[in-house]
């Protein structure tokens, strides 16, 4: 059998290894086997976050929505049930970028919910 030596791919592999882990600190950016370990629990960790992201941005809306609603004399809580009550379809989202960005909209909104 013929002797197969890889040094081009071996390059080629250990070169797209480092190149992902710029930036990394210590060895992690300079050594292959603990690059390509960093570059594995990275993957693991961006797919789990990824999903904890939509969490966060729902608590994130929340508490301005909660900010907003505080300084009208109203609580969250009191106001998610007035919204569903009224038949308002505004999600979360929304309704914390108005309060945010378009406080006078926002206004005429909880106005016509009380």
């Amino acid at each position: 059998m013929t002797r197969v030596k890889k040094g081009v791919n071996a390059l080629k592999t250990r070169k797209n290894v480092l190149r992902k882990v710029k930036g990394y600190r210590y060895g992690r950016s300079t050594k292959e086997r603990q690059a390509t370990e960093a570059i594995f629990h990275a993957g693991n960790y961006s797919f789990a976050h990824r999903k904890d992201k939509k969490g966060d941005f729902r608590r994130l809306w929340n508490v301005r929505l909660s900010a907003t609603l505080r300084q009208s004399g109203l609580s969250y809580s009191q106001f998610i049930p007035l919204l569903k009550q009224k038949g308002v379809a505004l999600d979360r989202k929304i309704l914390a970028g108005l309060a945010q960005n378009q406080p006078e909209l926002f206004k005429k909104i909880l106005d016509s919910v009380r």
